[in-house]
């Protein structure tokens, strides 16, 4: 768990390091092999699990709904399966999904086509701002009902339906809205069917794809996947790769960084999470795969990134989806390269933990970096890197790990004087983070 709350203060600029690291486990993977392991048959085991805030949640939201989850040794756990439309809980039973948008709507369509439930959510005060209404519509369409009426964000109020029908979906960007239509689809009644034009992250279908007989994906020009309603699910047993979006941050600090080289030792690299590495091997930066290897359906293996004399990022609006949680460290990137980057398609980043958008366009302008956003389009005038010895960054507390994160590798690759409020935020996705920067030679101080 995430300690009290602190701040952190920063005043030092990095020096050159060639290090190998290993990063904290997939929290995208690790929360849906919870809730996968919740609604399949037997035994399910997970190793490698991250034992983040996000985690930590979902583990304690499905105990409130019956599932036996035990603990073997550390990052290891044995799921009791209880099988399709079993959880239960009584009346009014609360559910806190914390700060995690993952766990909230793939829970919720899950909960949905469960029957006989009647259960209260909520979130933190982060979560809480944010926007369900696509997710509640969706739902609604299964026949689940939400209260009150026309309020789209927690807390709220969920009541199951009894005789859920299969539906029909075009996805769009979301991949946790595509993957709470599947998780809601395996219970309904009849055929629930997704197309999508996007590909999106598809943990949740290649996690589901060893049950042949309720899940089916034809990957033509547009994705169709069929998810077969009331059938069993086999359990699950699978290891947990490194994220690639927490190595995001310890790359962008060693392409900016001078005589800097990172190895990243068993990192997630299934091709819907890498937009962040793509969009920069175009702006000739150095990154590489090695030791690629496939298990449970995920590609995983080693990165190894050397300082870069990076181009300004042009970055279409395809790159969004497969690079959501790296915007806030692209924003930073592109502050410190010189020229103009410019970033489409990104008006989602609205609707995250904070707006991404409106709160890195203010750490920016605490450098003296311009930017300017119009028309779902940010356009940030990067100045290089310098010794900002004279500015000074402060982030408020605004429940954002991403935010966070970024901000404390602009202040090690600038010096710059910055001071971060309730940075425990981390820990939701990261916990290792700050020891990990301490490794590479951060020097940070705590400030409780």
């Amino acid at each position: 768990m995430s300690p009290k709350s602190f701040n952190l203060n920063l005043n030092y600029k990095i020096s050159p390091f060639n290090k190998i690291i290993k990063v904290d486990s997939d929290k995208s993977i690790s929360i849906r092999s919870f809730l996968v392991g919740a609604i399949s048959q037997d035994i399910s085991y997970v190793k490698n699990v991250l034992e983040s805030d996000d985690v930590l949640s979902t583990i304690k939201c499905l105990k409130k709904l019956g599932v036996k989850i035990i603990k073997k040794k550390e990052k290891h756990y044995k799921i009791y399966g209880k099988g399709l439309g079993s959880l239960y809980a009584k009346k009014n039973t609360l559910l806190n999904f914390g700060n995690s948008g993952t766990l909230a709507r793939l829970l919720i369509g899950i909960l949905s086509t469960t029957p006989n439930l009647e259960l209260k959510l909520v979130g933190d005060s982060s979560l809480n701002k944010r926007n369900m209404k696509k997710l509640i519509d969706i739902m609604s369409d299964f026949g689940a009902l939400f209260q009150p009426k026309n309020k789209f964000n927690f807390p709220l109020k969920i009541i199951s339906t009894n005789l859920p029908i299969g539906i029909t979906f075009k996805a769009g960007i979301s991949a946790q809205i595509k993957s709470a239509v599947m998780l809601a689809g395996l219970n309904a009644f009849g055929d629930t069917t997704i197309l999508e034009k996007q590909k999106s992250r598809d943990h949740t279908e290649k996690m589901l794809s060893k049950n042949t007989q309720v899940i089916k994906i034809v990957n033509r020009k547009e994705k169709f996947i069929k998810v077969r309603g009331k059938k069993y699910l086999h359990p699950i047993n699978l290891n947990v790769p490194g994220d690639p979006s927490s190595c995001a941050f310890f790359c962008a600090l060693t392409l900016l960084n001078p005589k800097s080289q990172l190895k990243i030792k068993n990192v997630g690299l299934n091709p819907t999470r890498l937009g962040f590495y793509n969009l920069l091997k175009k702006q000739k930066a150095k990154i590489i795969f090695r030791n690629k290897r496939t298990e449970n359906n995920e590609i995983k293996g080693d990165i190894i990134v050397k300082s870069s004399n990076l181009k300004p990022i042009k970055a279409s609006k395809e790159y969004y989806v497969k690079a959501t949680d790296e915007y806030p460290i692209l924003f930073i990137i592109a502050a410190l390269v010189k020229g103009v980057s410019v970033f489409k398609g990104i008006d989602d980043l609205a609707n995250k933990e904070s707006n991404r958008i409106k709160e890195m366009q203010k750490v920016l302008k605490q450098i003296g970096v311009k930017s300017i956003f119009t028309k779902n389009e940010l356009k940030i005038f990067g100045k290089g890197i310098q010794h900002l010895g004279s500015k000074k960054i402060l982030i408020p507390n605004l429940g954002d790990h991403r935010i966070c994160m970024a901000t404390f590798v602009l202040a090690l690759l600038t010096g710059v004087k910055t001071k971060i409020k309730n940075f425990e935020t981390v820990y939701t996705s990261s916990p290792s983070f700050l020891k990990i920067m301490k490794f590479i030679g951060a020097k940070f101080d705590l400030q409780k």
